[in-house]
């Protein structure tokens, strides 16, 4: 396999109100990736296109029944057909932009999900694990009883295998981990990451983690983040700072800090990753990784939510009785083996 490039396209759409606005933002997704595409075929061959969270809709409604009524869409749907059409047309791979999932066998849930497609179609999708509450009210699969689906989808496609999470889920090390487990090479960050927590020291944490998840796993990183002004979606305002990161934490490349469509290209050598995974006895701290001590593990804070659809008010209930778990079982007498269990 030779080296490609990756590209890290971020966005700057207004909210849209209903689900008529996706298509709009389709037209100029497709479009920025044809450029890029186009734009850079006499330097570099792209064939990974990541697109951010919310680059369809944003969640602007504060209920479960506003959110299917309005912006939430099955999949697969039409637009997932045009990327597949881009995708067969110019032999490249793109990880959509986040959808508010409305999938016909949970009648009462909203998933926040990104999807693979390439030219062979639709390859798969990725349900959001830890939406990023109480201001995210849709469901994540840990809160389905017996999920049938895989939680964690790694795709092992002619780039390499990729793997995908989404904004919020980046900051709990073990879903990362989870992938890269899986066997992630590349680790495919979709955010809607806003400030102060973006790019910009000394609340960097939006560099910070893409760069500590890509060398803790010796993996790409390749993420995208909205870059979306505050006058869109108050009181956030959205920095950008897309970015691609190597096994070892450099940055390839990023975009500057602050709002605007923009792209990035860097390259991605997968059998340069295989030979560094296979040759390295230093760092490797996937093989290093003494699991069995680690009985955090064991014992999920958040309980699973109890019934749907999902209330900011239930929301916080479940955080209050998180936080008493959390300390409970810190305290130092209820730690270890014999602490509470409450997956």
């Amino acid at each position: 396999m030779r080296v490609y490039y990756a590209a890290a396209c971020q966005t700057d759409f207004p909210p849209v109100e209903d689900r008529s606005g996706i298509r709009a933002r389709v037209d100029r997704m497709c479009e920025m990736a044809v450029q890029t595409i186009v734009g850079y075929e006499p330097f570099f061959d792209v064939r990974l296109l990541v697109f951010p969270e919310f680059a369809h809709t944003p969640p602007i409604y504060d209920t479960v029944e506003q959110l299917r009524a309005r912006l939430a869409v099955p999949i697969p749907n039409e637009h997932t057909e045009r990327y597949a059409k881009l995708c067969r047309e110019y032999g490249c791979y793109i990880q959509t932009g986040t959808f508010l999932e409305a999938p016909p066998e949970y009648p009462d849930v909203v998933f926040n999900t990104t999807c693979l497609i390439g030219p062979e179609g639709l390859i798969g999708r990725y349900r959001k694990i830890n939406p990023w509450i109480p201001w995210e009210i849709h469901a994540s699969p840990h809160d389905i009883p017996d999920y049938p689906d895989e939680p964690f989808p790694v795709f092992d496609t002619e780039i390499g295998r990729l793997g995908a999470a989404i904004c919020y889920d980046w900051l709990f090390p073990e879903s990362i981990r989870e992938l890269a487990l899986r066997g992630a090479e590349v680790l495919i960050r979709v955010s809607a990451y806003m400030d102060p927590w973006g790019a910009t020291a000394p609340m960097d944490w939006w560099t910070l983690v893409n760069r500590t998840r890509a060398l803790e796993n010796t993996a790409y990183v390749v993420a995208a983040n909205q870059g979306a002004q505050m006058r869109h979606f108050p009181p956030f305002s959205w920095p950008g700072g897309s970015m691609v990161v190597d096994p070892d934490g450099r940055i390839l490349a990023q975009a500057d800090p602050g709002p605007g469509e923009k792209v990035v290209v860097a390259p991605v050598d997968i059998q340069g990753l295989r030979a560094l995974r296979a040759r390295r006895h230093g760092h490797d701290t996937r093989a290093h990784r003494r699991g069995g001590v680690h009985t955090h593990l064991q014992r999920a804070a958040l309980a699973p939510a109890a019934t749907h659809p999902v209330t900011m008010e239930a929301l916080r209930k479940r955080i209050r009785q998180a936080k008493e778990r959390v300390a409970e079982n810190g305290s130092g007498s209820r730690t270890g083996p014999n602490a509470t269990p409450y997956n």
